[in-house]
């Protein structure tokens, strides 16, 4: 899991709760629901996905397509998990959730491999489980050490711990490097390195789903991810 003094810990999730503020301002748009999933127990991968803010319950329209998209890309079969949480605010109920099932998955089917995900408030969800190796702000159920050789890949979308830190996550998470792929839109207010707000009204629709999935940023983080499984 890596390890960190408790000063980088506080900037990092201080960076997260910024991007929580600002993620809050998603407008959502109707979700595209993924097909239904043959019950299979343990599954050769498993995306644990979790979605934007006031999106449906599900995995969200962005972690639909990132699904598809991978599936399409590799013969494996591919299980999904939506992140249960009520994608509000409440970033430390999704990061237990999410800490939860990987944990659940780990003790279950241990040759599963797992792919973590978050969009937009999900992202955070997903920084706070990466980052956090004790209990912080709510999140109580941290990932215990070793948790990581589990996962095959992490993907962020909209992620705006990237903007608040100046660099994109991983180089923040060591022991996740190799593993995690941080995609923002070039003008996405929410990750990019612009702090210009006056530009933020005419470039939101650059953080909203359509954005992400126009931009092909989808399609190039189920081919990295493809490549980790």
């Amino acid at each position: 899991m890596g390890h960190f003094c408790h000063r980088q810990i506080r900037r990092f999730l201080a960076s997260a709760g910024a991007a929580m503020a600002v993620a809050t301002l998603v407008t959502v748009a109707p979700e595209t629901q993924l097909p239904t999933a043959a019950a299979v127990s343990c599954p050769e991968v498993e995306v644990i996905f979790a979605r934007g803010r006031e999106e449906p319950t599900g995995t969200g329209i962005v972690g639909t397509a990132f699904v598809n998209a991978l599936r399409a890309k590799s013969t494996k079969k591919i299980g999904y998990y939506p992140v249960d949480y009520d994608a509000n605010i409440s970033v430390d109920q999704g990061a237990k959730d999410m800490s939860a099932h990987i944990q659940y998955m780990v003790a279950t089917c241990p040759d599963t491999r797992l792919v973590l995900g978050g969009y937009s408030l999900g992202a955070t969800v997903t920084d706070m489980v990466l980052a956090t190796p004790g209990p912080f702000f709510g999140y109580s159920n941290p990932l215990p050490l070793g948790s990581d050789e589990h996962v095959a890949a992490v993907v962020f979308f909209g992620n705006g711990a990237r903007k608040v830190l100046g660099y994109p996550v991983s180089e923040f998470l060591p022991t996740w490097t190799n593993k995690v792929i941080d995609l923002c839109n070039a003008q996405d207010p929410v990750c990019s390195s612009s702090l210009d707000v006056k530009t933020f009204p005419a470039n939101w629709g650059d953080h909203l789903q359509k954005g992400y999935l126009d931009s092909g940023l989808v399609n190039q983080a189920a081919t990295f991810a493809a490549a980790k499984l």
